[in-house]
């Protein structure tokens, strides 16, 4: 019978102590006289992380389109300007009169030109901020840090002090703005009462413009007046949706505008339909009521309102965060209501009897 073993009491040692053998080995040798023995465990091998390698700098200076564009206007300008020269000195060699006349026109067009070429840089510079603002914002919200939000709300009162339907909610912003202490909520706050009222106007051109497409394409005889028609009001469209927001873009900014706009659709799917609109439109039963004509005008409208609501993602100062995102879904009831309730409008009632044999 053996007896049980009295537990020992856990004690503390220190690697200097005599009766502590660091070994190698995991099992001590035969004759040795250590109470403990400490087996260090070999340190594992960290992997040897590589930087990438830095991509090239491309030094502007060195780019051959920028140099080819800026010699080719550097050499139009100066023919342009050689030509004026030219038609000026002929003006004043067959009348003096008419020399003074040709140099107070170029005068004239040449600050004309330069008034527009500064309205151009304005708007630029005004859609770059926008872009920026638009940016610090969403990084004020995720950050939630109240100089942001402080920063980005006199930003946004900056921007649309110029809208005269947002006074009310400018007084109610700058009464509150120094009465909240979180960056997230003071932006949520500043797009409940600046940018509401500008999203269901939003809203509204979007689906007057998707119903002008939606009609005139039905109605369109030529397949290249529906695509001028469309492109000429997708284009005003994403200029209405900038004055309302306060880009107030020129040519330039359009251009870029519209740039920003298609990379917008590309990142967020295309033009195409989506999945659950095109199970609503099967579910309406269109395919059995409507002519082709008016389901082509239909599909054109839905695409214009796609392309209305990605020039409202790119143009509004502040991303959506507090108010919802407006859909295509919302957007499209409209087209699909009016589209099955205009054949009904075109054949009118149904007659039978006599009034049917006169018919």
């Amino acid at each position: 019978m053996t007896m049980p073993t009295k537990p020992r009491k856990p004690v503390a040692y220190t690697l200097d102590d005599p009766q502590v053998r660091v070994t190698k080995m995991k099992t001590p040798a035969h004759g040795a006289t250590a109470n403990v023995v400490v087996t260090p465990e070999p340190e594992a091998e960290l992997p040897v992380v590589v930087p990438p390698r830095p991509e090239p700098v491309r030094r502007w200076w060195l780019r051959w389109g920028l140099i080819f564009w800026s010699t080719t206007l550097g050499l139009l300008t100066l023919g342009l300007g050689l030509a004026v020269t030219k038609l000026i000195e002929d003006l004043f060699n067959h009348s003096q009169a008419l020399g003074v006349l040709g140099l107070l026109l170029a005068i004239v067009a040449a600050l004309a030109l330069g008034a527009i070429a500064l309205r151009e840089a304005m708007s630029l510079v005004r859609l770059v901020s926008v872009d920026a603002l638009r940016q610090r914002a969403a990084s004020a919200v995720a950050s939630d840090s109240r100089a942001e939000g402080q920063a980005v709300v006199g930003d946004l009162l900056a921007v649309t002090r110029t809208i005269p339907r947002l006074a009310r909610g400018r007084a109610t912003l700058e009464s509150h703005r120094h009465d909240i202490i979180d960056g997230r909520d003071l932006v949520q706050m500043a797009e409940r009462e600046l940018m509401a009222p500008l999203d269901d106007e939003a809203r509204r051109l979007i689906s007057m413009a998707a119903k002008r497409v939606s009609i005139v394409t039905a109605i369109s005889p030529r397949a290249a007046i529906d695509m001028l028609f469309v492109l000429i009001n997708g284009l005003a469209l994403i200029r209405k949706l900038a004055d309302l927001y306060g880009s107030r873009p020129g040519m330039l900014g359009l251009a870029r505008l519209v740039r920003h706009v298609v990379s917008h659709l590309a990142v967020t799917g295309g033009m195409a339909v989506t999945d659950s609109l095109i199970q609503q439109v099967i579910g309406h039963g269109l395919a059995a009521k409507l002519s082709a004509r008016l389901g082509e005008g239909v599909l054109n409208g839905l695409l214009t309102a796609r392309l209305g609501l990605a020039a409202m993602d790119v143009t509004r100062p502040v991303p959506f965060s507090a108010l919802p995102r407006p859909s295509l879904n919302d957007l499209a009831g409209t087209l699909l209501r009016s589209a099955q309730e205009k054949p009904f409008k075109e054949t009118g009632p149904i007659r039978s009897g006599p009034e049917a044999e006169k018919r």
